[in-house]
């Protein structure tokens, strides 16, 4: 079933003020309601193959794997929907896609990305991810991060070492401590999140929230929230404001009415009632 007339999805990219090229890789599919958003690491041009990779790979498996499922049927020892096995399969083999690509290719060793992965379905959104390009919800005036960073910054708060703002000052932003291709098996993290008419979900590299803050995002979301494509460039323009140091890649999903009230809703009900 179609979801292109339960969502609104604005997407935009930018290589930003100090970067020669974009290594941000963006993906969005109304009609699956699957957005995808890879920020690449590498080498010389390395970055751009791997998110690229990372998309596409994702887009195809995941695409592929939902046509194999009931959609709808929930796994009964993880409790997670068919839709979010398929998403993590799609994510594990663009590991291995980037991974092998890699070996293969002098120029291409070392290369690797994150990834943010969000599929609409059965009244909820499926939310994946490895690394730390991020995916915020602003629900009515409420604001916050769903994701959690795969960073050496989130690793030291994690522990204890460090409160929040000292691991951000003492700690270069882009240490991750996960990422797509890097090793042979990758850790995805999957959650599933019910929607509401109304949400709006961000998902963004760190080109975004390294320049602005998250309250300056969630003014901006607010502002211009019944126009989701001014809402994206206007966050994009502020990264870039504040000095663009890096691709600044941004994909907005709003719910519209009617979402949580589509078929896959009902029988989301049906399953966790039998």
């Amino acid at each position: 079933m179609s979801l292109s007339d339960k969502l609104d999805i604005a997407n935009i990219s930018d290589t930003g003020r100090r970067r020669p090229h974009n290594e941000d890789s963006t993906l969005s599919d109304l009609e699956q309601g699957l957005v995808v958003l890879a920020d690449g690491m590498g080498g010389y041009k390395a970055g751009e193959v791997a998110s690229a990779i990372a998309v596409t790979s994702s887009h195809t498996d995941i695409l592929s794997g939902l046509k194999k499922i009931k959609p709808g049927q929930t796994d009964k020892v993880s409790g997670l929907h068919a839709e979010s096995d398929v998403v993590k399969n799609a994510i594990i083999n663009a590991n291995s896609n980037i991974y092998n690509s890699a070996e293969a290719d002098p120029e291409c060793q070392g290369m690797g990305t994150t990834i943010v992965v969000a599929l609409f379905h059965s009244g909820l959104v499926t939310i994946a991810h490895v690394g730390d390009s991020r995916l915020y919800r602003k629900r009515a005036n409420n604001f916050e991060q769903i994701t959690k960073d795969h960073s050496l910054i989130q690793e030291l708060i994690d522990r204890g070492l460090y409160t929040s703002e000292e691991a951000h000052a003492k700690t270069p932003k882009n240490l991750v401590t996960r990422a797509l291709g890097i090793e042979a098996k990758v850790e995805v993290d999957v959650m599933e999140v019910e929607v509401e008419a109304g949400d709006i979900f961000l998902l963004c590299s760190d080109g975004l929230n390294d320049m602005v803050d998250d309250e300056e995002i969630h003014l901006t979301l607010s502002k211009y929230s019944v126009n989701l494509a001014e809402a994206a460039h206007a966050l994009v323009d502020l990264a870039n404001a504040k000095g663009g140091k890096d691709n600044i890649s941004v994909v907005l999903i709003k719910a519209l009415e009617g979402f949580n009230n589509s078929e896959g809703f009902v029988k989301k009900l049906i399953n966790r009632f039998r």
